[in-house]
């Protein structure tokens, strides 16, 4: 009699010793167009450990041998993650979550406003223009120096006269005008400049090799100032 209740002790404290699992089964499906999501990642965590299952070609996954007790699952789908996912595991059998509706995260920006005067390069340099018609408007019109500065606020004058570009040391910038580099900024007259452009920094390889940056003139040729001539007449 005391050999039966020694076994049947000790049979209880293999049981109890053991941990009681379940399963969590669930099928992915894209919450806009309805389709079944292939190759989506179910995850759970529990103690540090992590539980995961990726969706077959119907979308159906399945975790199995996961301690039984609540947990918050997520899907993780491409870029995005849907977090939240309340799963009751029970003991020794399944929690059947269904259909999971996965929606991506989207973002939603505020309305910006576009300068017109700020262009792109080679689709990631930022760089500001005057046209003839807008230097002809500018009250800095008579000084390249100071026109250049009016358009940008990384540019400013030292006290000797010379611009400096904002992260950049003193003169070290390349004016170019109409193709010939120098380090020197020269005045023409406004009414002979056809287009301006400053650059502040990230310069096009044509316009050479300086960390600050540039300015770049470009003067009217002669058949615009023949058409300037006939217009005014």
């Amino acid at each position: 009699m005391k050999k039966i209740l020694f076994l049947l002790c000790l049979s209880a404290n293999v049981v109890f010793g053991q941990t009681v699992t379940g399963d969590i089964v669930g099928t992915v499906v894209d919450a806009n167009s309805g389709e079944k999501i292939f190759n989506a990642r179910a995850v759970v965590e529990d103690n540090g450990r992590k539980y995961q299952a990726l969706s077959d070609p119907d979308g159906r996954f399945r975790i199995p041998a996961i301690p039984s007790g609540k947990y918050s699952l997520y899907i993780i789908y491409m870029k995005d993650t849907m977090k939240n996912i309340v799963a009751d595991v029970p003991m020794e059998a399944y929690c059947n979550l269904g259909n999971i509706q996965f929606e991506p995260h989207v973002k939603v920006f505020k309305d910006i406003k576009i300068n017109p005067n700020v262009k792109l390069v080679f689709g990631d340099l930022p760089i500001k223009e005057l046209t003839a018609n807008d230097i002809k408007r500018s009250t800095n019109k008579f000084d390249i120096k100071t026109l250049a500065i009016s358009m940008s606020t990384d540019i400013r004058m030292d006290e000797d006269g010379q611009l400096m570009f904002r992260g950049a040391r003193k003169g070290d910038m390349i004016y170019i005008l109409d193709g010939i580099k120098s380090n020197e900024v020269f005045n023409v007259p406004s009414c002979s400049i056809s287009k301006m452009m400053v650059f502040t920094g990230g310069l096009p390889a044509k316009y050479g090799d300086t960390l600050g940056g540039a300015i770049v003139v470009e003067s009217k040729g002669y058949f615009e100032l023949l058409r300037n001539y006939n217009a005014q007449q």
